[in-house]
């Protein structure tokens, strides 16, 4: 089937009971691994790409790469613009093709966020996409220079800046980190509180060092989206550091690329299976 507007994976999601992994893609194997993954599960899922990772492709090929793939697809997926943080990455994105985005404002104090969020949300909703905001700024290599006191989402503030914002989907902070180098620390009791206040659903970055059991309570209260992007990127690092290892001749790129592209195929499979709990 075609790119599905976030929306509607949204509401999918949402009938479904599921938490749909969004999976970071950077090139034409990572795609391919991901969506073969996405398809063999049957959960609907999106996949994205960072303005930071689109340097090596550019938002139109890796639209054309994620749409082609999807037409054949019985599974919905969403193409997502993960951390825009300026508002170019977002009309960028949008005017490519992506079906959903998300600006992240979160080094803004409290009423900059607001402002830089509402600008992007105003755009994209001419295009009838979704927006991910971020309030409360999430560790790791992301926002290495916040504190961890300082960045854990204040729920006080959680429903003024969703409806002054118009955002569909609030990226929050409760002691989840990006990257593997930190050990995630999940406050479960702050999740709940957000949860009560929150008008959208919520969305966790950094589920790649999040146990899979955590993630599979996160159902409960309403998050919708969780972040997975190092897991896979180790995998096919690792793929092709082993083929170079193993013959430092080797010059059959066909066959390490393909293999590399298998790696993120069993990574992705797995993570959407164990984060819902379903049985291999």
């Amino acid at each position: 089937m075609p790119l599905v507007n976030g929306y509607r994976l949204l509401d999918i999601i949402k009938e479904r009971k599921v938490i749909a992994g969004a999976f970071n893609t950077t090139n034409l194997e990572t795609t391919v691994g991901i969506l073969k993954a996405v398809e063999e599960s049957g959960i609907p899922t999106f996949i994205q790409v960072a303005p930071t990772n689109i340097t090596l492709a550019g938002y139109e090929y890796i639209v054309d790469m994620v749409s082609r793939y999807a037409e054949k697809m019985d599974t919905p997926v969403a193409l997502h613009l993960d951390h825009g943080k300026k508002f170019e990455d977002v009309k960028l994105a949008t005017r490519a093709g992506f079906t959903s985005v998300m600006i992240d404002g979160a080094s803004y104090d409290f009423e900059e966020n607001i402002t830089f969020t509402k600008k992007a949300v105003d755009f994209a909703k001419g295009y009838g996409i979704p927006v991910e905001a971020e309030l409360g700024a999430i560790l790791g290599k992301e926002d290495d220079h916040v504190s961890e006191a300082d960045s854990k989402t204040n729920p006080e503030q959680v429903k003024e800046f969703v409806e002054r914002t118009g955002c569909d989907m609030l990226a929050i902070s409760v002691g989840n980190v990006h990257g593997l180098e930190d050990e995630p620390r999940i406050d479960f009791e702050l999740l709940k509180e957000i949860n009560e206040v929150s008008p959208v659903p919520l969305v966790i970055h950094g589920g790649s060092g999040i146990p899979d059991e955590h993630i599979q309570r996160m159902v409960e209260f309403n998050v919708a989206k969780i972040n997975i992007a190092s897991d896979l990127r180790q995998s096919y690092i690792k793929s092709v550091g082993k083929a170079y290892e193993e013959n430092r001749n080797e010059a059959n790129l066909i066959k390490v690329l393909q293999n590399a592209e298998d790696a993120v195929f069993e990574t992705v499979h797995a993570k959407i299976l164990s984060m819902n709990a379903v049985e291999v």
